[in-house]
């Protein structure tokens, strides 16, 4: 079992920048490949970006790319978002997950979820 709680989400203006964190519980967690998602109220959830177990893959939608980065601190069981150049079409819950295995950009192969944390980018 996984518990994954994100956190440094928050209120930011357009083109500002903010990190997200996920901490993740079990001594297992550099094994897993991590993911970050988006959902926006009315919309499907979206994949946003995800990192391999050894962090040496990684890729991220086109939306996202070249302003977000993930990465992964597997000695403290933590996986970031930093996310600069913040539009509002970026306002979301973000949520962390986790699946054994490769990364994947679907959000069914992932076993294990965060509860969410919240980023607002006012124009």
């Amino acid at each position: 079992q996984v518990q994954l709680v994100e956190s440094g989400g928050g209120l930011v203006q357009a083109g500002g920048s903010l990190r997200l964190s996920c901490a993740a519980s079990g001594r297992t967690f550099s094994t897993y490949a991590m993911g970050w998602f988006r959902q926006s109220p009315g919309k499907e959830r979206e994949f946003v970006a995800a990192i391999s177990w050894s962090g040496v893959f990684l890729y991220s939608t086109d939306s996202v790319k070249g302003r977000f980065t993930i990465s992964r601190d597997n000695s403290k069981n933590t996986v970031f978002l930093q996310m600069n150049s913040l539009k509002p079409e970026d306002t979301a819950v973000y949520y962390c997950a986790a699946r054994r295995g490769p990364n994947s950009d679907s959000s069914e192969r992932y076993d294990y979820w965060g509860q969410g944390t919240q980023v607002i980018v006012s124009s």
